[in-house]
């Protein structure tokens, strides 16, 4: 049987006690979101995301201890089926880029508005990409400055991508959900839905900002 999408569980992890604790009050009172804990560091994160099982973990990336990108990868070895999603100051383009590497679903900066940060809790949940279009467009000129022999050689797919697919991976790297690939497209949701997990299985990936990077890779778009 498949869980059901709401409430979304998330732990927040982040050193400044008064934001973790004002972020906290903000998302309790959300339909959408159940906050099962908090943490001041890494460590804390990781060890009570092992205790408590959240669906998604809020994680600031600088933080003592043990940073953020760290944690992150850590859950992603010992938690696979726990979400990160980087919520932090700093659109640095390392930041960006390592945090996504580590495994984290998608990335937003601390200003962003309480209703998209819901919405992004929940389509970290359901696996989906989120992506500030100011970090989607630096993760996208990141890869495109890559010189081409540091770039893995990657075999050509098997079963290449429709137009359709193409689509749907090049809106996927701007940072869009489900719904605004739908709209751009004019398609219902659900095959957009569909669209993404056929994607995905082509490229050989497991998430939304792994298909964008090998997209590019793959000299797609």
């Amino acid at each position: 049987m498949t869980a059901p999408e709401f409430p979304v569980r998330v732990l927040i992890a982040d050193d400044q006690a008064l934001f973790r604790e004002a972020l906290a009050i903000l998302l309790e009172v959300q339909p959408e979101i159940e906050v099962v804990g908090e943490a001041g560091n890494g460590e804390q994160a990781v060890a009570l995301a092992a205790e408590l099982r959240p669906d998604v973990v809020l994680m600031d990336l600088r933080m003592p201890v043990l940073d953020g990108i760290a944690a992150t990868t850590r859950l992603g070895v010992e938690q696979p089926g726990v979400r990160v999603l980087a919520l932090t100051t700093f659109d640095d383009d390392e930041d960006v880029f390592a945090a996504l590497r580590a495994g984290a679903v998608g990335y937003l900066l601390k200003d962003v508005s309480s209703a998209k940060l819901v919405e992004a809790l929940v389509a970290a949940r359901r696996g989906e990409s989120v992506l500030q279009p100011s970090v989607a467009a630096k993760l996208v000129a990141r890869v495109a400055r890559l010189p081409r022999e540091d770039v893995p050689r990657r075999q050509p797919l098997v079963v290449p991508l429709t137009e359709r697919e193409l689509d749907v991976v090049r809106l996927l790297s701007e940072g869009r959900s489900n719904r605004e690939i739908a709209g751009s497209l004019f398609l219902a949701e659900g095959t957009v839905k569909n669209l993404v997990t056929s994607v995905l299985s082509k490229l050989q990936v497991r998430d939304r900002t792994q298909a964008a990077l090998r997209a590019r890779e793959l000299g797609l778009f």
